[in-house]
């Protein structure tokens, strides 16, 4: 989830990131939050962005230095941090466990176990989990392959609240298993609500659990929603295998809806938002990206496609936007190109090879990449090209889950181990 040159400029879009950055604040109040937390997924602001301390410039041939790497079960959950501990989810058999680890050393703080069988479909890739835990002031939520929510308390791993959204409200379990990741707003946590054509979207208040509101009209969701204020109106913005939507997050109202036009659609990335109007999303086997512009009418809100196209095809990682341009890895089950796309005007100004399909986090005028094959890799990025500044191999195949950076320390997962990395 190349070499050319450039170094970014990040005056333009700073106002932009610093509006973002408040608005989610106020949002997902209670989030872990500041230089040293990365509390739910795709970071403090959901957009796998943050405002970390110097970086280096470059890292020794060997890589950066390791600061710990230990064994962990299977799973592509990725990492949430707060200022002493790591949380994720493996799998161990027929069980999964949520984990906490000592930030500085990976030794195991607690964990919590529970059954979640799984399918020859669900193994085909990897056995998960897949959803990231969403870490709010000293409560966890979790949700596993079978579509289980837990709250559990952050710092012993007991059990506050659990839902098991199967049993108690009609949910199915998807083929692969759950991956979507829960989001928090005001005092909900909201999730999807599993699979099946009318799915949906689910609200529980965050302290006890209690129902509060669900919408069945949307499809599927594999996709992590994102937060966005348009015009002063919060909304909940979901991509599906048929659709980019709109909700009120308060009430589970569906305010706008966009068809997505293929039949073929894995709709596992994360939109993006540019703070105004603009909504980017993308997918892979047969789609590819397009833009949405946002419009009110009538005092409603209304979507309009500004364009679409197939050169950026986002599988299962994620993208990131630097201004008025957005940078992702392209490809499904073939090669990967790391491209450049205008968000105004779908213009892919560059693609490169270099790099197995790849996550990546961006921080300090850097980019951080760790593709599948496990190579790591430091670049900058600008609408003129790429450098790479240092690479080198750290982890095995399949490292699918997007990597974590919270103040200088870099985390990351391949299918078996956890390792942490100094990048300062």
């Amino acid at each position: 989830m190349p070499q050319r040159t450039t170094a970014i400029c990040i005056r333009n879009v700073a106002p932009t990131c610093a509006a973002m950055a408040l608005f989610t604040l106020l949002l997902t109040a209670g989030c872990a939050t500041g230089r040293d937390a990365w509390p739910q997924w795709g970071g403090p602001n959901r957009n796998f962005m943050v405002d970390a301390p110097d970086l280096a410039d470059q890292w020794p041939e060997a890589g950066p230095p390791k600061l710990w790497s230990r064994q962990l079960g299977d799973g592509f959950s990725t990492i949430v941090v707060d200022e002493r501990t790591v949380y994720t989810l493996y799998r161990d058999g027929d069980s999964e466990v949520v984990v906490a680890l000592e930030r500085e050393t990976g030794a195991t703080k607690w964990e919590h176990r529970y059954a979640s069988p799984f399918t020859n479909l669900m193994a085909e890739f990897g056995e998960g989990p897949h959803s990231t835990p969403l870490l709010v002031g000293n409560r966890l939520y979790t949700v596993g392959l079978n579509v289980v929510l837990h709250c559990l308390d952050s710092r012993t791993g007991n059990v506050l609240w659990k839902h098991d959204l199967v049993e108690e409200y009609g949910a199915e379990v998807p083929g692969r298993g759950y991956s979507s990741s829960p989001i928090a707003y005001r005092n909900l946590v909201i999730l999807g609500a599993g699979g099946g054509d009318d799915a949906g979207l689910i609200a529980f208040n965050k302290k006890d659990g209690t129902f509060a509101w669900k919408n069945e009209g949307l499809t599927l969701a594999q996709s992590s929603p994102i937060l966005i204020d348009f015009h002063g109106q919060d909304q909940l913005v979901l991509f599906t295998s048929k659709s980019l939507a709109g909700v009120n997050p308060a009430s589970g109202e569906l305010l706008w809806s966009h068809p997505n036009e293929s039949d073929d659609v894995a709709a596992l990335a994360t939109p993006l938002w540019t703070g105004d109007d603009l909504i980017f999303v993308s997918a892979a086997y047969d789609s590819g990206s397009r833009v949405i512009r946002l419009k009110r009418e009538g005092g409603k809100t209304v979507p309009e496609e500004l364009w679409y196209g197939r050169k950026l095809r986002i599988h299962h990682g994620n993208a990131i936007r630097i201004g008025d341009y957005v940078y992702g890895s392209s490809g499904d089950f073939g090669p990967a190109i790391l491209a450049a796309v205008n968000i105004r005007t779908g213009d892919v100004v560059w693609r490169e090879r270099g790099f197995a399909k790849a996550t990546c986090v961006y921080a300090d005028g850097k980019m951080i990449l760790l593709d599948e094959d496990g190579q790591l890799a430091l670049l900058t990025v600008s609408p003129d090209g790429m450098t790479v500044r240092s690479k080198c191999d750290v982890a095995d195949r399949t490292a699918w889950a997007a990597p974590t950076l919270a103040g200088t320390t870099l985390f990351i997962r391949d299918r078996k181990n956890i390792m942490a990395f100094d990048l300062g």
